[in-house]
């Protein structure tokens, strides 16, 4: 199938409820010059570059005070290698404008505090680097990768907008926090990354990589194997954090160690999660996720419920005396 049937299959902005809407004009624009190749006016350039997830990418590239600009993006565009790959990009955007974004959409509500909405936009982008991210709280940029299925890519979809929902629902309280407090709440707010894989599956009962390859599926089920000693190295990481026995860029270099392809934030912090789920229900780890300084309490009220092992007394008083 040729590039421009494709391009008739694709939507140029998917409206979804909640506020969620996919944006694909950017990879349409891209695609319909990679079909001309030789006969490309400076309108179809003028197109592209004023296409909202374009336009948008350049902010952010400014604000990570990274090279980018027209000229080089022209470059990349008629590059070889990209027309070599044109009908497969093609191909994947297809899939990915027929995925279920309501559904994504639904999956990250139901692991959000009632009666809220997620404001936000999808931006699947063909672009230089192949990075994927959030930015400024409400765009998701996805980088348009021909081995990703629109099953996956729903549920990175997923993922990411409950972080973006969590974001604009869950409000940290406003007391007066010493400063290592103040550094032990954010960094507890990284096992967010395991309450996002449990909320993008669907729930406790659904493997969180279900719908991804066998060579993630596998390195998930390998990291899952050592779970509980991960969570006494982070554990002692965020003794040292309350503490103050870690500050600044020793702290951040330390914490973000546990982040990796999906390090001890995402898999302790999904069984964290799973736990308090099976133990009290949805509702007591929506309480607990919106408010940090509750998770590693009520975690540990569900680990011994269950059997399971239990972060010290120490981390789990740690808030103790502050208001909630």
């Amino acid at each position: 199938m040729r590039t421009a049937s494709l391009l008739l299959l694709l939507s140029t902005a998917l409206a979804v409820n909640a506020g969620v809407r996919i944006d694909l004009d950017e990879p349409k624009a891209v695609l319909a010059i990679l079909e001309k190749r030789g006969a490309v006016t400076e309108e179809d350039w003028q197109r592209l570059f004023a296409t909202e997830g374009y336009v948008r990418l350049k902010q952010r590239e400014a604000a990570m005070q990274r090279a980018f600009d027209d000229e080089s993006f022209r470059a990349f565009v008629l590059s070889d290698d990209l027309a070599k790959r044109a009908g497969v990009l093609a191909r994947t955007v297809e899939g990915w404008s027929k995925a279920d974004v309501s559904a994504a959409t639904r999956r990250a509500l139901a692991y959000l505090p009632a009666g809220m909405t997620i404001d936000a936009t999808i931006y699947p982008m063909i672009k230089p680097r192949t990075n994927s991210f959030v930015f400024e709280g409400n765009a998701i940029f996805k980088y348009v990768d021909p081995d990703e299925s629109a099953a996956k890519f729903e549920n990175t979809m997923a993922h990411e907008l409950h972080h973006i929902g969590q974001a604009q629902s869950c409000v940290a309280s406003v007391e007066s926090l010493s400063q290592p407090l103040q550094d032990l709440r954010t960094w507890l707010s990284a096992f967010g990354e395991g309450e996002a894989m449990l909320a993008a599956a669907g729930g406790p009962n659904v493997h969180p990589h279900a719908v991804s390859n066998a060579e993630e599926r596998a390195r998930w089920n390998r990291d899952m194997e050592h779970w509980k000693s991960d969570l006494r190295v982070v554990e002692k990481f965020l003794l040292r954090v309350k503490r103050g026995e870690l500050k600044g860029d020793a702290q951040r270099a330390a914490g973000m160690e546990f982040f990796g392809v999906q390090g001890p934030w995402y898999t302790v912090g999904w069984q964290m999660s799973v736990a308090i789920e099976k133990a009290f229900g949805r509702k007591a780890l929506i309480d607990a996720s919106c408010d940090r300084r509750t998770l590693i309490p009520t975690y540990n009220r569900a680990a011994r419920k269950l059997g399971l092992p239990q972060f010290s007394h120490e981390l789990a008083d740690a808030f103790l005396r502050t208001k909630r």
